[in-house]
């Protein structure tokens, strides 16, 4: 067999995409991963090995920031995970049904807030849950519900999920078109099958059209959780830095963002920044490995 011949054309459409991802996303990984293993000794640079680490997870001051910082994002992404992907899956349902009248408006209604800058989104919803100038407790009382009224980010207990719903509520149309497109996808010729056997309605979905989007489902999941543990505008806008009240809110996102840049009298610590930001990484990589582990061990159940 002769020699392959080496496909320039492709190594040249390609070059531009690797070399400007290869310079914002994989040279920074690879700088921040640097940074981790050293720290800052009389103004000059000393390699310390895994000693910041060390410091993340055995220093009490350091290590109960963490925790309460991937609890909450744990938190974040478990009520986006429990509510936003079924709200989407139910909405892609009734919106690819061939009878619904303006289904186009409604899919565009719905979808419109996840183009909005997250700082309006998280200042808008300050103004509108605030006790004093916000219209939520006049909305409640309208409807003699002003009882269950509460200053929702203003309580330790309730601001991280209140904030969450809020992402919910921006996101869920994402979603929604991911699963709408797949269910658009599913050949006719096996949903008229299935009518001829008598499976038709909320049957049809189940038995049908959702084990033929598993993998969609699957993609969103993905999305979801790096998504999340990648989150920080949102909780920035509306609650600041310190992610208050006391650190309730505060997720790995602002917790590296106060370390690494610094924040009122905390001064910024690049190399702990690092050590956070490659503490994210790895929970992020690991978390999508165990998530595709389980999705395909889920696909093929369905089809064996």
């Amino acid at each position: 067999m002769g020699n392959r011949r080496i496909k320039w054309h492709i190594v040249v459409f390609l070059a531009p995409a690797v070399l400007v991802y290869s310079a914002v996303m994989v040279f920074p990984l690879f700088n921040t991963l640097r940074l981790a293993l050293y720290t800052e000794v009389d103004q000059a640079r000393v390699f310390v090995g895994l000693d910041n680490f060390r410091t993340l997870f055995g220093d009490p001051i350091w290590s109960d920031a963490f925790w309460n910082a991937l609890g909450n994002n744990f938190w974040f992404f478990f009520i986006h995970m429990l509510v936003q992907n079924p709200i989407g899956i139910a909405l892609a349902a009734i919106l690819s049904h061939p009878r619904l009248r303006f289904a186009a408006f409604y899919r565009s209604a719905i979808f419109i807030p996840t183009i909005l800058s997250f700082v309006i989104v998280g200042f808008a919803w300050k103004l509108i849950l605030s006790p004093i100038w916000g219209i939520a407790p006049d909305m409640l009382a309208a409807v003699g519900l002003k009882s269950l009224f509460a200053p929702w980010l203003g309580k330790e207990e309730y601001a991280l999920t209140t904030l969450a719903l809020i992402s919910v509520w921006q996101f869920v149309g994402i979603p929604m078109m991911l699963i709408y497109a797949a269910l658009l996808s599913i050949p006719e010729e096996i949903l008229e099958a299935a009518e001829v056997e008598g499976i038709t309605g909320m049957s049809a979905f189940w038995k049908i059209k959702l084990p033929l989007i598993l993998p969609s489902i699957g993609i969103i999941s993905i999305l979801t959780f790096v998504g999340n543990f990648n989150a920080f505008d949102l909780i920035y806008a509306s609650q600041g830095a310190l992610a208050g009240p006391d650190f309730s809110t505060d997720i790995l996102g602002t917790f590296m963002y106060r370390t690494f840049f610094g924040f009122q009298l905390q001064l910024g610590d690049p190399h702990m920044g690092s050590a956070i930001a490659t503490g994210m990484f790895a929970i992020i990589l690991m978390g999508v490995c165990i998530y595709l582990f389980l999705i395909q061990t889920r696909i093929r159940r369905y089809q064996f």
